[in-house]
This record gives C-alpha cells, sequence and structure tokens, in this order.
C-alpha cells in the first residue's frame, strides 16, 4: 500500500457573516505550512449583501468595492482548488490545517461543494487550537491566538489579512510541532 504524504495547508479566511450561504465568503489566503512563500489569495465578489457589522469592522473590506473588483465565486474556487492540487502535487494529500478550522474549513467546503461539486480537502480539517491543547495540556480557553503567541513567541502578527493571518497560523502549526518534538525527545 502506497502512502501519500501529507501536505499541511494553512488556510484563512474573511467572511460577512458567521454562517456560509446566508453570508458570504469574501476572501481566501491559504499557504504551504511548510514553505509559507508558496501561497493563494483572492478576494471574491459577494453572492448576498447581508453583512455582520462586526464581521465587516474586522475584516475592513468593502461588499460594494468587492462586488466590483472580486472574482466570481466559481473562479475563485476553481483557482483554489488548482493552487492546491498544483501544491500537493501527484503524490500529496492535502490537509486543511486553521486556527479554529471548523469556522473556515465551514465557509471554503460549502463554497468549493457550491461551485465545483467538490473539496478537494476532503471531509476535515487540523484545528491548530485543538493541537496546541494536545501537545502542551493546557485548557480550551488558554487556545486564544494571543495566549499562544505569548507561549510561543512567533515572528508574525495576524492583522485580518487572509494571506497574512494564513502564513502567521502556518508559523504557529510550526512552533507547536517543534514543541511537540522537543518534549518527545527529553
Amino acid at each position: 500500500m502506497t502512502i501519500n504524504k501529507e501536505v499541511f495547508i494553512s488556510v484563512d479566511i474573511e467572511t460577512a457573516g458567521p454562517i456560509p450561504a446566508e453570508y458570504s465568503l469574501l476572501s481566501i489566503g491559504a499557504c504551504e505550512v511548510d514553505y509559507p512563500n508558496r501561497s493563494f489569495t483572492c478576494m471574491l465578489k459577494p453572492t448576498t449583501m447581508n453583512s455582520d457589522a462586526k464581521a465587516m469592522e474586522i475584516s475592513g473590506l468593502s461588499l460594494k468595492m468587492l462586488a466590483i473588483e472580486g472574482l466570481e465565486p466559481i473562479i475563485a474556487m476553481q483557482m483554489f482548488r488548482d493552487w492546491v492540487v498544483k501544491t500537493v502535487g501527484n503524490d500529496g494529500i492535502p490537509v486543511f490545517t486553521g486556527f479554529n478550522a471548523s469556522f473556515d474549513w465551514s465557509f471554503i467546503n460549502y463554497y468549493f461543494h457550491r461551485y465545483l461539486g467538490a473539496n478537494p480537502f476532503g471531509f476535515s480539517a487540523l484545528d491548530i487550537k485543538s493541537m496546541y491543547m494536545g501537545a502542551t495540556g493546557c485548557n480550551w480557553g488558554q487556545t486564544r491566538s494571543s495566549m499562544i503567541a505569548s507561549e510561543l513567541h512567533p515572528k508574525l502578527i495576524g492583522d485580518h489579512n487572509s494571506l497574512h493571518d494564513a502564513q502567521y497560523q502556518a508559523e504557529l502549526f510550526r512552533l507547536i510541532r517543534n514543541l511537540r518534538q522537543n518534549s518527545s525527545n527529553s
């Protein structure tokens, strides 16, 4: 049996609200965890003008601007799928990796299925918050990004730009993986 290599892809998104279908996916940022300069980013046209004021404030994006400048969702998802497939190569399996992965994956999964009929990541995601909890034995309340950053001292910071945040998450992933590997070697 051939075992394909796992390629961890850090994904971050910005949205107009808390759930797919009723609110739009506005931007996607992604990078290969171990090679964060191998990246993808795009902005999407909104599918609805529904918005949550807090979500829009956090992202700093404008639905009106994205309606003009964003990509059609089908084009954005085709481009993202093609990037994922190229990034993992013929012998790789993409592993969706996110910080609070359940939120980001829900939008990505919905959009892949709605526009392309399939999600190249499959039906699961690796959550960095859970990974940190498992590596350190901390409680769930201690998995906020600010608390993890104060312990691991990443060089990057999150700024609600989806690509920057994907790269920041990739750094957190690597730091947690190193923490786990170092504790295993002790």
